[in-house]
């Protein structure tokens, strides 16, 4: 049985969606209608008339989706396809965090759980982080969870001294460590380097930058789609990128002149390795696993996310 033509003759025959994040194995992008960041999944999901949703990423994910779209089944193919960092705080963590700032502005990372999502104000992705709290009145304090690096990183951007920022921490993004970026990048002379903002040596790139460091090499600090759309605008021909290594091969197949390396090997989401092949041809064809969200907390977490889509 050729497994990827088995499931793409189930796709068309189920009319499902499937959608995969940049940081799935290749064969599971291979299959998938859209591969994008946590943000462009969130809109495809949102606006697409299919009836069913198969979502090939992880769980927080799939339940944004069954948020913004209640009239459709969401699967995931391992309901085990958790998030490292959507574990570092719960909803009761969150209420006694509001409670401690009751004038607070909650603005939280789409990689949390819809309980979570259900006690924000605001939910934002990378890639419009800075835009979301920049849409916020300056005298507004603001609660910024769960991942530090992202926080300090749009405190920064946005020169709000104003925001108090979880000690939260993806555990990919944070072994990508400021100490191996310059040995890295003495290797490849000729490269651009391009980082994601959750990364733990965001804030010393940045101040790098700011002191010279780096001299003409051009860095850039950007969300997974920002990385795709600059490494095909960009003239440069060699990159070094801070990221999940999964984002490596769409970035290849769009730029199959250019080189793209990995900061760091390591640099893997077991959770996003979980999808396989395997496990999306049987969600397909046994309909599992269906991704619900009760109602009360959907309701409650819905408006945050809208704010979020709405805000590029």
């Amino acid at each position: 049985m050729n497994i990827k033509s088995e499931i793409l003759k189930l796709k068309k025959e189920k009319d499902v969606l499937i959608l995969a994040h940049n940081y799935q194995l290749p064969d599971v992008q291979d299959i998938a209608d859209y591969v994008g960041d946590s943000l462009g999944l969130s809109r495809q999901a949102a606006k697409t008339a299919q009836k069913t949703i198969l979502f090939c990423g992880v769980h927080f994910m799939a339940e944004t989706a069954a948020i913004t779209c209640p009239d459709k089944t969401v699967l995931i193919p391992d309901l085990g396809a958790g998030c490292s960092l959507a574990d570092t705080i719960n909803a009761e963590e969150l209420r006694k965090w509001k409670s401690e700032h009751p004038k607070a502005i909650t603005v939280g990372y789409v990689n949390t759980s819809a309980e979570v999502k259900a006690e924000l104000d605001y939910c934002c992705t990378s890639s419009n982080a800075v835009n979301v709290v920049k849409s916020i009145p300056e005298d507004k304090e603001i609660l910024f969870l769960p991942d530090m690096f992202l926080g300090s990183y749009v405190a920064k951007m946005t020169n709000r001294n104003n925001m108090f920022i979880w000690a939260g921490e993806c555990h990919v993004h944070a072994g990508i460590r400021s100490q191996d970026v310059q040995e890295k990048l003495r290797e490849h002379a000729n490269a651009e380097f391009l980082v994601h903002p959750e990364c733990s040596c965001t804030s010393s790139v940045m101040y790098d930058v700011a002191s010279g460091d780096y001299g003409s090499r051009q860095v850039q600090i950007l969300s997974t789609e920002g990385m795709m759309n600059h490494a095909k605008n960009s003239q440069s021909k060699e990159f070094v990128v801070a990221t999940e290594t999964g984002i490596l091969y769409k970035m290849q197949k769009q730029n199959p002149d250019k080189k793209f390396i990995p900061m760091s090997e390591n640099a893997i989401c077991r959770y996003m390795k979980m999808i396989t092949l395997e496990k999306v041809y049987a969600s397909l064809q046994e309909n599992k696993y269906q991704v619900k969200v009760p109602k009360n907390i959907a309701d409650k977490a819905h408006l945050a996310i809208e704010r979020m889509l709405a805000i590029s």
